[in-house]
C-alpha cells in the first residue's frame, strides 16, 4: 500500500508539529528489531524540531528501553493506552515521572469477565506500574510483576487490565467480547485473543490531547500513526484537523478509521510518513 501524498499545505511552514507513534507494529517489529530507516526517520523529525513521543499500550516500563533504542527524550509520553502520561523530569530515576494517571476499580469487569472466559489469563498493572498475573501470562513481559489467585486482582485501584485467551481464534474472541457487553470502562482488542483494558472514557485520544493542550500546539499540527484497534480514538483525535496514518498491516477497521495508509511494518511504512513532514 501506498501512503497519499501530503497535502500542500503540511508543508507550507516550518511550524512543529506534535507526532504520536504507536510502538508495536508502527516502531517495532513483532520481534522487536527496528528498522534502521525508521530510526533515521523518528532521528531526522526530531532534529527538524518536530516533538516526537510515543503513544502506546505498553506499561512505563517496558516503554522506557524503546525511548532508550531510539535516543529519543520527548517532554511527555503516553502509556498504559493513555492511563498513564509520564513528564521528563531530569531529576528524576530514569529521567521520567509520573505526571497524570487514571485508575479504576476492576473488580466488577473481571468478574464479568471471567464469566465468559473462565480460562482466561488475567493481568492488573498498577499506578506504580507493578502488576499481578494469574498463572499462564508467559508470553508477557513478567519483570516488576508477581502471580497472583485470581480473586487477588480484585479491589485494586488499576491503571489496565489484560485478558488473554490462549483458546480462542481472534474471530471467536471478538464475538464474546461482543457478548460481554462491558459498560464504563475503555477497552481494545489486540492482534491476537487478547483484551486491554482502561479506565472508562481513558484512551490515547484523551491522553494526548491533554499533552497538546500542555505543549500549545494547533490542532491541525497534530498526526498520529498507528496499526492497531487500540489506536482508532488516536486517528479520530489526530484526524479532526490533523494527520491520522495507518500502517499497512492493519485490520481492515482500523485503516478505514484513519485519513492515509503507509506502507506495512516490515517496509519501514513509517519512515515515509515522518520524512513527509516539513
Amino acid at each position: 500500500m501506498s501512503m497519499p501524498e501530503p497535502a500542500p499545505e503540511f508543508g507550507a511552514s516550518a511550524a512543529p508539529w506534535l507526532v504520536a507513534l504507536d510502538v508495536d507494529g508502527t516502531i517495532l517489529h513483532e520481534d522487536e528489531s527496528i528498522d534502521e530507516r525508521v530510526a533515521d526517520a523518528i532521528l531526522s523529525a526530531r532534529e527538524r524540531g518536530h516533538e516526537v513521543t510515543l503513544a502506546t499500550g505498553r506499561s512505563w516500563a517496558t516503554t522506557a528501553p524503546v525511548l532508550d533504542r531510539l535516543d529519543l527524550n520527548p517532554e511527555y509520553v503516553v502509556c498504559a493506552n493513555g492511563a498513564i502520561t509520564m513528564q521528563r523530569d531530569d531529576g528524576a530515576s530514569g529521567g521520567y515521572t509520573r505526571v497524570h494517571v487514571e485508575t479504576f476499580d476492576p473488580t466488577a469487569v473481571l468478574e464479568r469477565i471471567r464469566t465468559f472466559l473462565p480460562s482466561g489469563r488475567f493481568m492488573v498493572e498498577m499506578p506504580d506500574g507493578f502488576r499481578l498475573y494469574t498463572e499462564g501470562m508467559s508470553d508477557w513481559n513478567l519483570e516488576n510483576a508477581r502471580e497472583v489467585r485470581f480473586d487477588e486482582l480484585l479491589d485494586q485501584r488499576a491503571t489496565r487490565v489484560v485478558v488473554v485467551s490462549p483458546d480462542h481464534e481472534l474471530e471467536e474472541f471478538l464475538q464474546i467480547v461482543e457478548e460481554m457487553g462491558l459498560h464504563q470502562v475503555s477497552y481494545a482488542i489486540g492482534w491476537t485473543a487478547w483484551l486491554d483494558i482502561a479506565p472508562d472514557g481513558v484512551s490515547k485520544a484523551t491522553a494526548l490531547e491533554r499533552v497538546r493542550g500542555w505543549l500549545d500546539v494547533p490542532l491541525d499540527r497534530v498526526i498520529a500513526v498507528g496499526d492497531g484497534r487500540n489506536d482508532i480514538d488516536m486517528f479520530t483525535w489526530a484526524g479532526a484537523a490533523g494527520r491520522s496514518v495507518a500502517m499497512g498491516q492493519a485490520p481492515v477497521e482500523v485503516r478505514a478509521a484513519a485519513a492515509e495508509t503507509a506502507a506495512d511494518v516490515d517496509h519501514a511504512g513509517l519512515a515515509a510518513v515522518l520524512d513527509s513532514l516539513p
